[in-house]
């Protein structure tokens, strides 16, 4: 990512008189506009959003109709999409479970950078006339994979937390990583003069081992106080600006480094991982990722050199043909020494076939260092940009043929192998056993799932069967058979579900009845409007049961005890409707005890001792003798 250059557009459009604003506003009605349609139809064609992105870039981009212009700067700006997409990441990543996956980063990850870069190497070197150095500086970039194209792919198939998602995930990383030797590559075999401001390699890996430490210090004596300090003023728009002041500010750093911008975001994510504003974060920066992944397959779009394709067509499309099959090849193979199934293994060859962004980057360095002609980087920017576009269609092909995540070797049996039952209970944590053994208890037979392979892995050493899936989508509801369930019940850990996720669910199976487990009022307040039966608070009701414990332990009357729950259950719920009216968590706040007293709560108090009075006073005449 080019934040200079994205800094640089900013200021000239600021300077700039009325026209640059014109052109900006045209231009991106134009841009948005045409993705509209063209991302409407492909999902109508079921191709995927990526694939019309890619179309109505390079329909509308210079080298098409030339409606818009500056790919390259469009590019810049967009990538920051990226870094906002390894931020999301690196949030549900906590460092333990990093840690974890170090043997699948550097031992998965660098087998296939590694041997994919030097067979295509090898292949360049004997097919197309450059020298050794050209043709290393053109295969090593090739080995790269898109991460804005996968992971987007991952996260929305729920697989990003399986054994599959976290192998690919784990390649995508090391790539990131491996982008900083692949630099110092090419500025080694450079034949331009040096450039005196340009760090040396071993410098840069100082850097990058430095960074990283300085990015976790920060988050942890920094960034994680001021959001304690931000929470305790609950404005939404103030968690908004830390989030994106986080992901800029990390990516920015990086960049002054000459380092990966992308992931500098990342180790920022990570270290708010194990946050208790997690949620709030990721739902306020999701939108930001959306639109700039967005942006950012429209530009690249744009720079696709149309000319060069048709002038050379077939070598064009040979070369993105030859480097699709030899990556699946190679990711194929050395995910089978991994230990993964066929399937599994070749699905992931697929995932990971195409050419990704940071080629455009390492070819234009190699351009400027001498290694290869400007028509050489502009013809394989056009092999990458076309082996992205082909990647939709492998990834269909590849859920034609049914793949799915393995475990060791093994599949994750998915829903639709689960015989069919009366319930469904989403989430088999300490929640859901608890609600599923009750609904054993009634001779209900329950259908289990949850979207975490471990918990599934841990459930199966206690002989209960759950199947894997994430049970927000509407797809798998559907193999599980909700069409004839009574009962949904979400028993997830998971607070960024709200109205607009768990409203769609309710629609399409009326016949169910939908039961909702919520962490606090807030996302209380959060589904409210979705048509869900009925939900819970965690927090709320273990609260309360060590509340009257505590006032057990205190030695108060027994009767006092159940008056005082009774009571604070029903301020609560006046509270509540208060604050679901209104939409503000300040309303209703005189329904409530307090120190020195609470008039609602006395008042109600009086009421609940008067009415048990006038009960014992009742049942003391009925039992006296009948007056003479």
């Amino acid at each position: 990512m080019s934040l200079l250059l994205l800094a640089t557009a900013a200021s000239g459009i600021a300077a700039g008189n009325g026209v640059a604003t014109d052109t900006m506003l045209f231009e991106g009605a134009i841009l948005l506009g045409v993705a509209t349609l063209f991302v409407m139809i492909f999902r109508r064609l079921g191709l995927g959003a990526v694939l019309g992105y890619l179309i109505a870039g390079a329909l509308v981009g210079p080298h098409g109709l030339g409606l818009v212009g500056g790919g390259e700067s469009k590019l810049a700006f967009a990538e920051i999409g990226i870094a906002f997409l390894l931020f999301l990441v690196g949030l549900e990543l906590h460092p333990r479970r990093l840690w974890e996956l170090r043997r699948a980063i550097f031992g998965l990850g660098m087998a296939q950078v590694v041997v994919s870069g030097l067979i295509l190497t090898a292949l360049i070197l004997a097919t197309l006339g450059f020298s050794w150095q050209a043709a290393l500086a053109l295969g090593l970039p090739l080995a790269l994979s898109s991460t804005a194209q996968v992971l987007p792919s991952l996260k929305s198939s729920g697989t990003i937390n399986s054994p599959f998602g976290e192998k690919a995930f784990s390649i995508l990383l090391f790539q990131d990583l491996a982008i900083v030797p692949m630099i110092t590559i090419v500025a080694a075999l450079s034949r331009a003069p040096a450039d005196p401001s340009a760090p040396p390699g071993w410098q840069m890996g100082l850097y990058t081992v430095g960074a990283i430490a300085a990015l976790v210090l920060v988050g942890r004596f920094i960034v994680n106080p001021l959001l304690r300090l931000v929470g305790r003023y609950g404005e939404r728009e103030l968690f908004v600006v830390v989030g994106l002041l986080v992901v800029l500010a990390s990516a920015a750093f990086m960049h002054s480094l000459h380092l990966s911008t992308a992931l500098g975001a990342f180790i920022a994510g990570v270290m708010l991982a194990d946050s208790p504003y997690r949620h709030e974060i990721e739902a306020d920066v999701e939108p930001f990722r959306l639109v700039l992944l967005g942006l950012f397959f429209l530009a690249v779009g744009m720079v696709l050199d149309v000319g060069a394709v048709m002038e050379r067509p077939w070598l064009v499309l040979g070369l993105a043909a030859g480097l699709v099959a030899v990556k699946v090849g190679v990711l194929t193979g050395i995910a089978r020494v991994y230990g993964m199934s066929w399937k599994a293994a070749l699905g992931l060859g697929l995932l990971l076939s195409q050419g990704g962004e940071f080629g455009f980057l390492l070819f234009t360095q190699a351009s400027d260092a001498l290694l290869i002609a400007p028509e050489a980087a502009s013809l394989f920017s056009a092999v990458v940009t076309l082996s992205m576009v082909s990647t939709p269609f492998l990834m269909l092909f590849a859920r034609n043929l049914e793949f799915a995540p393995d475990r060791d070797g093994q599949e994750l049996a998915g829903p639709e192998d689960a015989p069919r039952g009366s319930a469904l209970v989403i989430g088999y944590g300490r929640f859901g056993q608890i609600v599923s053994q009750m609904l054993h208890a009634v001779d209900c037979s329950v259908t289990l799932i949850d979207k975490k392979p471990s918990q599934i892995e841990l459930s199966e050493r206690f002989d209960t069967k759950v199947y894997f899936g994430d049970g927000l989508r509407l797809d798998l509801l559907r193999r599980a058979g909700a069409d004839d369930v009574k009962l949904i019940v979400y028993c997830i850990d998971d607070r960024s579900v709200d109205a607009a996720a768990l409203r769609p669910v309710v629609e399409a199976f009326p016949n169910a009845k939908v039961l909702m487990r919520v962490f606090d009022r807030r996302q209380l307040m959060a589904i409210d409007g979705a048509g869900a039966s009925g939900a819970v608070r965690e927090v709320f009701e273990s609260s309360i049961a060590l509340g009257l414990m505590a006032l057990e332990q205190l030695d108060i009357d027994r009767r006092e005890i159940e008056d005082v729950e009774a009571a604070l259950r029903h301020l609560d719920e006046v509270r509540l409707d208060a604050q679901l009216v209104d939409g503000d968590l300040s309303a209703g706040m005189d329904h409530r005890f307090q120190p020195g007293g609470s008039r609602e709560g006395t008042s109600i108090l009086e009421k609940l001792r008067e009415t048990r009075r006038a009960a014992k006073l009742a049942k003391e005449e009925a039992e006296g003798e009948p007056f003479a």
